[in-house]
């Protein structure tokens, strides 16, 4: 909950303080909450307006909730989706993609290239095929990619020549090369050939550029990493409820009739340990720029008294229900009563732009609190 602690800070205002030390304690908890995220810095709004991938809109509504709750910890491959689109300016079957936003200590788990198929161009005369190969290489000698040893091949397989869709190549291991030695990367080339036939000029099948198509379509690199971050060991089985955890209350606790100011504080901290709202949003704390989705969400908050005797209702722990004995019998001095905190936390998946405008995915762990009790 180190997430919410922080954001708590970064928005709380200050009674007294001068305006200078309000400013201070803002920026500090700031950046501090961008290291829960992370970051060093807040990557900059992208300089014009700009659609992401749709297949990465697509996968974070698989991933999350609106809220960018995780529906299921199963569904992603590690906690980071990155997309990158082509830097080679419309040039037709060869392609570019920069990963110097990649960082060194990323496990690279998979790797994919798309290509968007056209709709292949009515020829005259009989059609010989109703299938081609398509073949996508890594490209060694940037110059002269078709001599001997200036080529390597990544995948192949056989693709109809009708209609048109996205076509997904696993090209990992050429992606692992290039994070590991950036110099390596000098693209790809892909390839079309008729059945037993050599390369076809022109190809009747066209992919695609990055120049003269629809932000939707452009030739894309989707990478599958895994930072290395985890969360704590709270469990995290089980899905996010829909709706609010309703209130855990003990059985035939007394509510006394209590008036005034200092009444309401008594009587806040004679409530049972439950979840309360505590909403974060991007916006105001200048993050919507550059953040897609969500644009804020719950990250809920423990309150409330964990009162002798402790019952299942309160979901104590062993060790939470012996430290309440010792405090109601004065056992021993110095022992306060257990502590309402989370008892299940979920993560919540950011859709945003990276420093280089690439559209990432990411999944942090024990960013909501799922349900409380006394610890």
């Amino acid at each position: 909950m180190l997430g919410t602690v922080l954001l708590l800070l970064a928005l709380a205002k200050p009674v007294c303080p001068s305006p200078d030390s309000a400013v201070s304690r803002r920026a500090e908890a700031l950046k501090r909450l961008l290291e829960v995220f992370g970051m060093e810095d807040p990557p900059p709004p992208p300089s014009h307006f700009k659609q992401p991938p749709q297949y990465m809109v697509d996968l974070f509504n698989t991933v999350a909730n609106a809220d960018g709750v995780t529906k299921n910890p199963d569904i992603l491959e590690g906690n980071t989706v990155r997309s990158f689109l082509d830097k080679t300016h419309g040039e037709k079957m060869r392609f570019l993609f920069v990963l110097s936003s990649v960082a060194k200590n990323e496990k690279i788990l998979t790797a994919e290239l798309h290509l968007f198929r056209l709709w292949p161009k009515a020829t005259n005369g009989p059609k010989r095929h109703h299938v081609c190969q398509v073949s996508v290489y890594q490209v060694l000698e940037k110059d002269q990619p078709n001599v001997p040893g200036g080529k390597k091949l990544l995948a192949a397989r056989l693709v109809s020549l009708q209609g048109s869709g996205w076509e997904v190549f696993a090209i990992t291991q050429a992606v692992r090369d290039w994070v590991e030695d950036e110099s390596r990367n000098q693209g790809l080339l892909v390839t079309v050939q008729g059945l037993g036939e050599s390369s076809l000029d022109p190809p009747p099948l066209q992919f695609t550029s990055s120049g003269d198509h629809h932000e939707s379509k452009k030739p894309m690199l989707v990478l599958f990493t895994d930072d290395g971050r985890r969360g704590a060991s709270l469990p995290i089985t089980g899905f996010p409820d829909s709706q609010p955890q309703a209130p855990v209350l003990p059985a035939k606790m007394p509510v006394p009739k209590l008036t005034g100011p200092r009444s309401t504080r008594s009587l806040d901290r004679l409530q049972p340990c439950q979840r309360h709202p505590l909403s974060v949003d991007f916006e105001e704390i200048g993050w919507s720029g550059w953040i897609i989705s969500p644009r804020g969400y719950n990250a809920y908050h423990c309150k409330g008294s964990c009162p002798f005797p402790l019952g299942e209702n309160m979901r104590p722990t062993n060790h939470a229900t012996v430290q309440s004995i010792i405090n109601a019998l004065k056992l021993s001095e110095g022992v306060s009563s257990p502590c309402c905190v989370p008892d299940k936390l979920y993560s919540i998946n950011l859709l945003y732009f990276d420093d280089d405008e690439n559209v990432v995915l990411k999944q942090y762990d024990d960013m909501v609190a799922g349900s409380c009790g006394c610890h």
